[in-house]
């Protein structure tokens, strides 16, 4: 990419989009593309063509999706497989037709078995069965990641994919319904400190390892993938190629209680965290494999205990400016991974 590629970036006031469009900036490029819902709604395959054949745009990011904790993807399956495959299939199609020179795809680490080996290679994909309360959301991303498979093999695209482990940072989804672990946990001990809450309730028993990784290093390692790796470079087996996603993150875990109370030392809450076993656990283990993306040359640079502090002070200023939007309605937009846009097709993590 040169500073003045036309670069588009799609879910660009998400969490990973709005980190990317930073990041971007902040190393020279000046040509950045963006739209938000109400002027493009990437599900709607004819608006997709027409913006695509009007404004040509080299590069794109695609980070645009419909995202949520274990309760959102539980009870919102069909949206999820929906939504998700619509903006896809739109973009990296309309991406090949308009001559695109590079695309990268944003997937996530659900992708991986259920009981996949611990950490998860690229080529532990599709090995055993998915997780059951995220299958529908897994199932799109990895229709996505093949979709840029097969059109490189089929038409010589250069399309990218990267699986993302859990990501946290500014313009987070705060909402307790529709929001990730580490975001919903801030969120509730900021909220039980002000009110002087004994105690916090956590669902399931704690004992579940996440790995989590700042989203402004998940764009670092975007836009370092985007500079200097194309798919011939991924390619291991000429007869078969698949599995050629990068795994992006810190190769670093905790427990859910680990995590819990190192929010509660940021925070600032001085009561009780009850965790409640009633409460799906969900996977007990995810933590990826990052040996293929350290070869490359890049590696994670902010640690969690920093990067939460962060988050909380980012929190706590959005609050304070009343730019917070937390209420309960599961997708309803609030103070998302897009800020304060009311959208549907950019929730990113």
């Amino acid at each position: 990419m040169k500073s003045d590629s036309k670069i588009y970036i799609a879910g660009h006031r998400g969490l990973v989009g709005s980190a990317i469009i930073k990041n971007l900036r902040e190393r020279g490029y000046q040509n950045l593309l963006t739209r938000t819902h109400a002027e493009l709604d990437l599900t709607d395959q004819r608006a997709v063509r027409d913006f695509f054949a009007k404004e040509q745009p080299e590069y794109v990011f695609l980070a645009a999706a419909k995202v949520g904790g274990i309760l959102a993807n539980s009870t919102y399956r069909a949206d999820f497989i929906y939504e998700n495959l619509q903006i896809q299939n739109n973009v990296i199609h309309e991406s090949y037709k308009s001559g695109v020179k590079k695309l990268l795809f944003l997937g996530s680490s659900c992708i991986y078995p259920k009981e996949a080996l611990q950490p998860m290679k690229e080529e532990y994909l599709l090995t055993s069965p998915l997780e059951y309360t995220n299958e529908p959301y897994a199932i799109a991303k990895i229709a996505g990641m093949k979709m840029c498979e097969s059109y490189n093999l089929q038409y010589e695209t250069n399309f990218i994919s990267v699986m993302p482990t859990n990501l946290y940072g500014p313009n987070d989804n705060f909402d307790l319904e529709t929001s990730h672990v580490l975001p919903a946990l801030v969120r509730k001990m900021h909220e039980a400190k002000k009110r002087g809450d004994a105690s916090v309730v956590i669902w399931g028993s704690g004992a579940p390892r996440r790995e989590f990784l700042y989203s402004e290093d998940m764009a670092d390692a975007c836009v370092f993938i985007m500079e200097r790796i194309d798919f011939k470079d991924l390619i291991q087996d000429k007869k078969e190629i698949r599995n050629t996603h990068i795994n992006i993150g810190t190769g670093e875990d905790v427990t859910i209680r680990e995590l819990a109370l190192i929010i509660k030392q940021v925070v600032g809450y001085e009561g009780e965290l009850v965790f409640d076993p009633s409460k799906p656990d969900g996977t007990m283990k995810k933590l990826l494999d990052v040996n293929r993306l350290r070869e490359m040359g890049w590696r994670h640079r902010i640690e969690l205990e920093e990067g939460i502090k962060k988050v909380y002070e980012w929190f706590r200023e959005k609050e304070c400016l009343n730019e917070l939007s937390l209420t309960s309605n599961p997708f309803n937009g609030g103070c998302g991974h897009h800020g304060t846009e009311k959208s549907k097709e950019d929730r990113r993590t």
